[in-house]
């Protein structure tokens, strides 16, 4: 059974007259006569009741006509949400991100894409750096936004900007009212990081190694928020990114100037999987935006 056969089928039985059917479809009257008896031989059953060139759905063409309509119109739809994807002024743009990043970098970003192309939408999820990547992998998002990933010859990444992180102490702590700190100062406090997976998670522990120590966790978290909260009440310290507001807590930030504390931030997407146009557009903008030169 051909595509073409259903739509012939279902002109003819809109017009109940083959001739006319065929002169709409642009093809001769025997032509359209063959395909129709050689789709009622592959059913089974004949379809119409003829009188001349004039026909009348029977019952069984009854009952497969309301199949064959439905069949056409979700294939329609779905050429139609295509062609939409394939525009770069609208369509859906699936999006993860790190949680870090969920606070205001991302809000912003969307405001300012949209202010632009308010008819594209977004589905937007969060997650750590490395489930990040298998969801880019799996084809389950468009793009991502995370931390430096290791050479992988299935994906792109480009980086978008490079941000300072503090220490951050409760503000009645030994080390709140100093102006900038060695990393090592806090070799000895208990300390609150970011689970295992976490951009900020493998980052810390690399700078810690670098200072000649590890850090004494008392609580993994992943949220930027979390983590900032229970430094405020005295549980440890932590570190994390400058532009995380941390005006609502209880806690000092503190430069770092013994090590590099700094994190690096790109957009990730497959290489050789197919970008629809409004993607494109989408990782284009974010580029020229924030990209470094």
């Amino acid at each position: 059974m051909e595509w073409q056969q259903l739509e012939y089928f279902q002109r003819v039985a809109q017009l109940q007259h083959v001739t006319k059917a065929a002169q709409s479809l642009f093809i001769s009257q025997p032509a359209l006569s063959r395909s129709i008896a050689r789709l009622e031989k592959e059913l089974g059953v004949p379809l119409f009741e003829r009188q001349g060139r004039t026909v009348q759905l029977n019952r069984y063409g009854k009952l497969f006509l309301e199949k064959v309509n439905l069949a056409i119109q979700v294939i329609e739809e779905g050429k139609q949400e295509l062609q939409s994807e394939m525009s770069p002024n609208r369509g859906n743009i699936t999006l993860s991100f790190l949680p870090t990043l969920g606070t205001d970098f991302v809000p912003e970003l969307i405001e300012k894409y949209r202010a632009t192309y308010p008819d594209v939408t977004f589905q937007l999820f969060q997650n750590t750096a490395h489930d990040l990547i298998e969801q880019l992998k799996a084809g389950d998002i468009d793009v991502c936004l995370t931390t430096i990933v290791e050479p992988d010859p299935e994906i792109q990444w480009v980086e978008l900007f490079s941000e300072e992180l503090l220490v951050i102490v409760p503000q009645c702590h030994r080390l709140s009212d100093r102006q900038e700190i060695r990393l090592k100062d806090i070799a000895n406090e208990p300390f609150v990081g970011f689970k295992k997976g976490a951009g900020l998670r493998s980052i810390t522990d690399r700078l810690c190694q670098q200072s000649g120590f590890t850090p004494q966790l008392t609580f993994e978290g992943q949220e930027v928020g979390t983590v900032a909260g229970l430094v405020g009440v005295g549980l440890g310290v932590s570190l994390v990114p400058k532009r995380s507001r941390m005006d609502a807590y209880q806690v000092s930030c503190l430069p770092v100037r013994d090590v590099d504390c700094r994190r690096t931030i790109g957009i990730v997407w497959r290489k050789k999987s197919f970008m629809p146009k409004v993607v494109e557009q989408f990782r284009d903008f974010i580029v020229e935006l924030y990209g470094r030169a």
